[in-house]
């Protein structure tokens, strides 16, 4: 049987160099079939938010040949968030030429385009989701737009990474069995709410894919059914006394998660002005 794997090129210019790598790379791997998607002449920090955007909808593999140190620091920021492997085109023979030659290796430190009003506005929402991912900066949630709460694997981060594409500021905030929420999480008044809700038995699958990724048979608790049930119940008990609202994520896409989101974000401003 073959596999099918999805691999994401990104390019500073034509994407002639990736693609040849990707290209002569697969053909030396047996029972293999891949999807590719290419993005050229990548050179500028607003193109990142809706690049991790379609990275977050479908796992795969990231091979990039980007040298702008903010380009290139953001986009793999991206990828280590929704763990996804990344490669630059150019290593290791650019390291081991440099150790090779004595010579320094020169980086260009920024991608210097022309700022506008939505170049800001996408780079911040990236900076403040990447900031704000998987629990990180809980104690102030304040300045996100939507916080997107759920048992772990509940698909928070790509769908948080998609709402950034869109220059929507996403914190994600995971529930962890027997702990309470963190505070700054109820005390936060600004943002939307969310929480994402997922079938146990589909949670299940998704998380034993993962223990087995990790080499983790200890942990036999996270993919445990009936444990899984009784987390997921938690979680939705927790989103109907706070009043928030549920979204079940366990047949939607990622893209028709965050566009329900969008949704509740357009009639709250409507509501709010």
């Amino acid at each position: 049987m073959s596999k099918t794997i999805v691999f994401y090129l990104i390019s500073h210019a034509s994407g002639e160099l990736v693609e040849m790598l990707a290209r002569n790379a697969v053909t030396q791997l047996e029972g293999v079939e891949v999807k590719r998607r290419l993005w050229k002449m990548v050179r500028r920090l607003d193109q990142v938010p809706e690049i991790l955007g379609v990275l977050a909808t479908a796992p795969g593999y990231v091979l990039h040949s980007i040298s702008h140190s903010d380009v290139r620091a953001a986009i793999e920021e991206g990828c280590r968030r929704l763990a996804m492997p990344y490669q630059f085109a150019l290593e290791p023979l650019l390291g081991q030429l440099a150790e090779y030659s004595g010579a320094a290796i020169i980086s260009h430190t920024s991608s210097g385009d022309a700022f506008d009003e939505d170049y800001f506005r996408r780079v911040e929402a990236m900076k403040y989701t990447l900031a704000h991912d998987d629990g990180i900066g809980s104690e102030d949630l304040d300045g996100a737009d939507v916080i997107v709460v759920g048992v772990s694997r509940a698909t928070k981060t790509p769908t948080c990474m998609y709402l950034a594409s869109r220059g929507i500021k996403a914190a994600n905030v995971p529930l962890v069995p027997g702990a309470p929420p963190p505070v700054g999480l109820l005390r936060a008044n600004g943002p939307l709410v969310v929480g994402l809700t997922v079938d146990p038995a589909r949670l299940a699958t998704v998380r034993a894919a993962r223990l087995s990724a990790l080499k983790d048979e200890a942990n036999t608790d996270y993919a445990d059914f009936d444990a899984l049930r009784k987390e997921v119940l938690e979680a939705r008990r927790l989103f109907i006394r706070r009043g928030w609202p549920i979204i079940d994520a366990s047949h939607r896409s990622i893209e028709q998660t965050a566009a329900m989101i969008i949704d509740m974000l357009r009639k709250r401003a409507g509501e709010i002005h």
